[in-house]
């Protein structure tokens, strides 16, 4: 019998998984690759991204990619202060993606899917099959949060990007069959905003636990490791923060002691730390692992976040006692203290980190516990399911 055929839209291209919301959207193409034959629709910001067409075709049944431009994306989200638009969906808007949306729509999808608010426009004027959007992040809360912490002109962009974006939001939860984020604290912030009329669901993120695990792989050992795509504003903040308050704290106790900055495309203030006070900026590594292997202490010092920390479930399941905030731990359902530590004031988290630098014994019992929290419950087939559940009664609805 013939499987099913499924379209998925994705504003980024999902392979290689090497960013969080491409982790995401891979794991989600790959699952729905076993039951269905997916048309793939999808935007390409990298041109390097293209090379890894073939492998996205060896999963999919068709596959279109669109090469989008950030200089002229960037130009055209400019309409959107014409429109009262939020700039992103301007931003993605592309008469190609329209085009290659149509194509695949004439394959019968039984079940569209788009992965990101800003993919949901192409699919808003189609009923002929159930759509679900995966929301992931309430986004707007994170523009809302830019808009709060950087000053003029852009803190007034991100603030009107986070009102418009929240309206959006909203717009999307009630005219979609289904939609999705990635924590039950992100769905209860989307569904219970005024005028939201559905239930928004969620699904975590999980980690290839067999790909994420202890080793000895280390190449180089540090004393505190921070992995992150270094081009996005909240881990450039996050990174700046703890070098500025809290390292210096660190390094006052343990004098000599080493901290790695492992991310893709680092802006300039976190390059600039390159070489002082024991801190490496390492820029692009082709695997992180040996970076978390030879990790003292893995630290996720979010001070803005959405959603779940991929970072944080990576290190987890590698083994590695974690140091964050409260921010940084949200969506997951990890024991305080004895999983994972999380902690807001600057000397408190210094505190942890010499501790744990301290006490390899505690810092062993604490990456087990969160090694075995990771195993039980944030596998993607587990996470996946209610995701599975969702499509199945649409699809037994619009068949009935």
């Amino acid at each position: 019998m013939t499987a099913p055929s499924a379209l998925y839209l994705a504003h980024r291209i999902p392979y290689p998984p090497n960013k969080g919301d491409k982790i995401r959207s891979w794991r989600t193409l790959e699952h729905l690759a076993a039951r269905f034959r997916v048309h793939l629709c999808a935007f390409v910001d990298d041109a390097a991204d293209f090379q890894h067409e073939d492998r996205l075709r060896g999963v999919c049944e068709s596959v279109a990619l669109v090469p989008l431009d950030r200089y002229r994306a960037t130009l055209k989200s400019a309409v959107g202060v014409l429109t009262g638009e939020p700039l992103t969906i301007p931003y993605y808007r592309d008469a190609r993606m329209t085009a290659a949306v149509a194509a695949a729509r004439a394959r019968s999808p039984a079940v569209e899917i788009a992965f990101s608010s800003s993919m949901a426009q192409y699919l808003e004027k189609w009923a002929g099959a159930p759509r679900i959007i995966d929301l992931c992040d309430a986004d707007s809360a994170k523009w809302a949060e830019y808009g709060r912490r950087r000053g003029w002109p852009m803190g007034a962009v991100y603030a009107r990007e986070g009102r418009l974006l929240a309206k959006t939001e909203t717009s999307i939860i009630n005219w979609a069959e289904a939609a999705f984020a990635v924590s039950e604290e992100e769905a209860d912030l989307l569904g219970n905003r005024d005028g939201a009329e559905k239930q928004v669901y969620w699904f975590g993120n999980g980690v290839d636990v067999g790909y994420f695990k202890p080793a000895d792989m280390a190449t180089e050992r540090f004393d505190v490791v921070f992995v992150g795509a270094m081009d996005y504003w909240a881990n450039v903040d996050a990174v700046c923060w703890f070098a500025r308050e809290i390292w210096p704290l660190i390094r006052a106790e343990r004098d000599g002691a080493t901290f790695a900055v492992v991310g893709s495309n680092p802006a300039r203030e976190v390059a600039a730390l390159d070489g002082r006070d024991g801190v490496k900026v390492t820029g692009r590594v082709d695997d992180v692992r040996p970076y978390v292997a030879g990790a003292g202490v893995v630290v996720a010092p979010m001070r803005i976040a959405r959603g779940v920390q991929n970072k944080v479930l990576e290190a987890m399941a590698m083994g590695k006692p974690v140091v964050t905030t409260p921010a940084g731990l949200e969506g997951i359902d990890a024991a305080m203290g004895r999983e994972a530590i999380a902690v807001a004031a600057p000397e408190s988290f210094a505190r942890e980190v010499v501790r744990l630098l301290d006490d390899s014994g505690a810092a062993a019992t604490i990456g087990a516990a969160g090694r075995s929290r990771i195993v039980a419950d944030y596998q993607w087939p587990a996470q996946l399911a209610r995701l599975d559940a969702a499509i199945d009664r649409l699809i037994a609805t619009a068949s009935a």
